[in-house]
């Protein structure tokens, strides 16, 4: 039911899902990825199975009117009220807080990773939900909450709209040592609006990038040709807030007056981690859409998908 991230390759996204498989074939070829493991789709497959749940989901996707929200939101409600009611199955349970314990971190990033995720055509990137800074004792829970992020309102209404509906749909989960990163983003190894194929863009704030991801700051961003290695243009963004630990999990914090306005990442970091990046590109051999974290001076990368729109 479980996979350590190094036992994982590009090919398993069907038991890992786009975002385990991905994570583990960077770890495979020994990029800096965040240790950690996947609580398999099988998992959740099984999950269903013996609670009889399956049955039940179907029924109530099946009522669903796509160009009606608030039948999107009630099916939403009632199949994630259902899942949170049945008891996790005591064998996974044990096998999750077993792989926890080896993994030597006091706080996890657990993260959704759809099985028909990530492909070339089609990204759930935000659709599903992800809990940082998750202890032991929340650990199942937040596991739990990943599997019944398959049906948030985003994700019922972009199945329909991707005609993902009759396809199996199945969901793994991600659990990593929890980056606690200073400065975070994205990186795009083509120019999303251009397309040009020699420009990076690399987008940086403070804190944790779930700011970013979710749109509640404007990041820097820097343009670099990969060719020349230079930057061809800065955008720096005035960041007020910043997404930061907390005992509960995150919270917003206010970015102090003298950094606001600061260039987020040196234009020393900026170089080496659009080489990263590039290598990352040049391993996948197609444009990549990377979320990165730094770490007291370390890049981590916590994730990398094909860009969708070119």
């Amino acid at each position: 039911m479980i996979k350590n991230l190094n036992n994982l390759s590009k090919t398993d996204i069907d038991i890992a899902g786009g975002k385990g498989a991905s994570l583990g074939e960077m770890t495979r070829v020994g990029m800096a990825v965040p240790p950690g493991f996947v609580v398999l789709a099988s998992a959740f497959d099984r999950f269903l199975e013996e609670t009889n749940l399956s049955a039940d989901i179907d029924k109530i996707l099946k009522g669903v009117k796509i160009e009606d929200t608030k039948s999107i939101d009630k099916a939403s409600n009632k199949i994630r009220a259902l899942i949170w009611k049945v008891n996790f199955p005591n064998d996974i349970a044990e096998e999750i807080k077993k792989e926890f314990i080896k993994l030597q971190a006091p706080l996890v990033a657990v993260r959704s990773s759809a099985t028909v995720e990530d492909s070339s055509t089609a990204s759930w990137a935000g659709e599903l939900e992800s809990y940082l800074n998750t202890t032991e004792a929340t650990l199942l829970d937040s596991v739990k909450k990943c599997w019944s992020s398959l049906f948030t309102p985003r994700a019922i209404f972009y199945r329909f709209e991707n005609d993902l509906y009759n396809q199996k749909v199945s969901v793994a989960v991600v659990v990593q040592k929890m980056v606690q990163s200073e400065i975070s983003g994205i990186a795009f190894t083509v120019h999303p609006v251009t397309e040009n194929r020699d420009h990076m863009v690399i987008e940086a704030g403070y804190g944790l990038g779930e700011a970013i991801v979710g749109g509640m700051v404007t990041p820097d961003t820097y343009v670099i040709s990969k060719k020349n290695k230079t930057i061809l243009d800065k955008n720096i963004s005035k960041q007020k807030m910043m997404i930061v630990r907390s005992p509960k999990g995150t919270k917003e914090k206010v970015v102090p007056k003298i950094k606001q306005s600061e260039q987020k990442l040196a234009d020393k970091k900026i170089f080496e981690l659009a080489e990263i990046c590039k290598n990352i590109e040049k391993h996948y051999k197609k444009p990549q859409d990377i979320e990165w974290a730094l770490e007291k001076g370390k890049f981590y990368i916590t994730q990398a998908r094909p860009i969708t729109t070119l």
